[in-house]
């Protein structure tokens, strides 16, 4: 086994044998060396955003002072799900490795299918969830403001 793989996968085993998760865990790896890792705290943090890569992406910007991690790599023990995989793309991580695929996490209970297909065409999912445009006007006045900012950092 891919030794930065094993790191994920003992940071599932570990996550979910203490209760504090689902099974999955994740490295993050900046030139050859691990960096973070984390395993899913939803259960321990009652922070449903709190999964493996989300974890393990936020201690290692905290650890390398920076927000922009494309010069890292992700070991996942799984496919990561939607928001995950945002989180990877806002990173800026340009490479995942990953073990077990989404339609392994939805055979145990774990389905992001929805989601995808909500992506796709929300209109038919408004039972799920409504998308209910508001103050427009009002909460573009900050857009602006940050398009004309002088001394913006961009990401």
């Amino acid at each position: 086994m891919n030794k930065f793989m094993e790191v994920a996968n003992e940071e599932a085993f570990h996550g979910m044998t203490k209760n504090e998760g689902g099974p999955f865990g994740a490295a993050i790896i900046k030139d050859g060396v691990i960096i973070a890792q984390g395993h899913n705290e939803v259960l321990k943090t009652n922070d449903p955003t709190a999964h493996a890569e989300v974890v393990a992406i936020r201690k290692a910007a905290a650890l390398l002072g920076k927000f922009d991690l494309s010069d890292c790599e992700i070991y996942s023990s799984c496919e990561p799900c939607p928001m995950c995989l945002s989180a990877i793309f806002w990173s800026r991580i340009k490479t995942i490795h990953y073990g077990c695929t989404k339609e392994d996490a939805a055979r145990i209970g774990f389905d992001d299918n929805l989601i995808y297909e909500f992506i796709k065409n929300p209109e038919l999912y408004s039972d799920s969830l409504k998308l209910i445009p508001q103050d427009r006007e009002e909460c573009l006045k900050s857009f602006e403001l940050w398009r004309t900012k002088e001394d913006k950092v961009g990401y």
